[in-house]
């Protein structure tokens, strides 16, 4: 009797730990409701349940609203094609690579995309489309000189437009280096950079209400064009701080064609001057320092007092907007109140 009890208790032991260990590897192979979950296709990815609170999934892609439509981008994009250089000195700051861009070009600052390891995308007037179509981008920047190609571009891969906006100088950069942020996930450096920039412009802000009245000029082939503020070196006046030495001057992309004897008339205590042929070749170039210097100009305060300040074109004409140039180009503009 007390064997058959024996027996009996241990098969009920036995089949109780068998339980024990089918329900745990039942468990173990059961998928977890915080496992990685799929990867959503809108820009609204929803949290991983194991994620803490201030964690987030990055979404999949964003949706960019631009000067000529929308564009809808993956996040991180591996092949990308520049034909802005302001963008492209973003992308160089926050260590973001490129595939192809407009190689003719390439402002000195940036001489590193000479490089044969870079795809050549034709020239900003230009795109090839052919190359283009084979090199299949996730993505293609564009300048307001690219843009009657947009339309072409767009069928290729999602095109954004990334021109500033002078008239809302700061804010458009601003947003523009947000948008690369945004799409690269490099919202944090992008936010760092634009602090730097922002305290930069607020020093300079002190020092330029002192400093008189400022004209801008640039200079190619010989001739002589003014600009004002709300131009597209108006950031001078309308972000730095400088007064203007003519109100008058109409906003134009090419400037206002001046004389030498203007310059001498208005007087300005500060002459900035940008060299237009120091980065583009063509006939008839003259270094803009023989352009300025004359008897006329020397009469001026901003010559006596040791004012002109010749701006480096590689910022300022070619590659502006960019998080580096832009804060090179505060730098640059300080040299009149130093």
């Amino acid at each position: 009797m007390k064997k058959a009890l024996s027996l009996i208790l241990m098969s009920v032991m036995a089949i109780a730990i068998l339980a024990a260990c089918g329900s745990k590897n039942n468990n173990e192979g059961a998928a977890s409701p915080s496992a990685s979950p799929s990867a959503s296709p809108s820009a609204s990815s929803a949290p991983s349940e194991s994620a803490s609170p201030s964690e987030s999934v990055a979404p999949a892609e964003v949706t960019i609203t631009h000067a000529l439509g929308t564009a809808t981008v993956k996040t991180n994009p591996e092949k990308v094609v520049v034909f802005d250089f302001g963008t492209l000195d973003t992308l160089s700051k926050l260590g973001v690579e490129v595939l192809a861009l407009p190689k003719a070009s390439i402002p000195g600052n940036l001489s590193q995309y000479g490089d044969a390891k870079y795809e050549d995308a034709g020239t900003l007037f230009e795109p090839d489309f052919e190359k283009l179509n084979k090199l299949k981008p996730d993505v293609i920047f564009i300048s307001g000189r690219t843009a009657p190609a947009y339309e072409e571009l767009n069928k290729i891969a999602p095109t954004i437009q990334m021109s500033i906006d002078y008239s809302k100088y700061t804010e458009s950069f601003s947003n523009n280096a947000k948008i690369i942020g945004q799409i690269f996930g490099k919202d944090a450096e992008v936010n760092a950079a634009l602090e730097e920039y922002n305290a930069a412009v607020a020093e300079l802000n002190g020092k330029a209400s002192g400093a008189g009245k400022a004209l801008i000029v640039l200079t190619t082939g010989g001739k002589i064009s003014a600009y004002g503020p709300g131009s597209r070196f108006g950031s001078i006046h309308d972000v730095y701080g400088f007064a203007a030495v003519d109100e008058n001057i109409k906003i134009d992309n090419h400037g206002n064609s001046i004389s030498n004897e203007y310059i001498a008339e208005k007087n300005p205590d500060v002459l900035f001057v940008i060299d237009r042929d120091a980065v583009v070749s063509g006939e008839g170039t003259v270094p803009a320092k023989e352009v300025i210097e004359n008897d006329l100009v020397k009469k001026t305060n901003a010559y006596k007092n040791g004012k002109i300040v010749y701006l480096n074109a590689n910022f300022w004409y070619l590659s502006g907007g960019g998080l580096n140039t832009e804060l090179e180009m505060v730098k640059e503009a300080a040299q009149a109140v130093q």
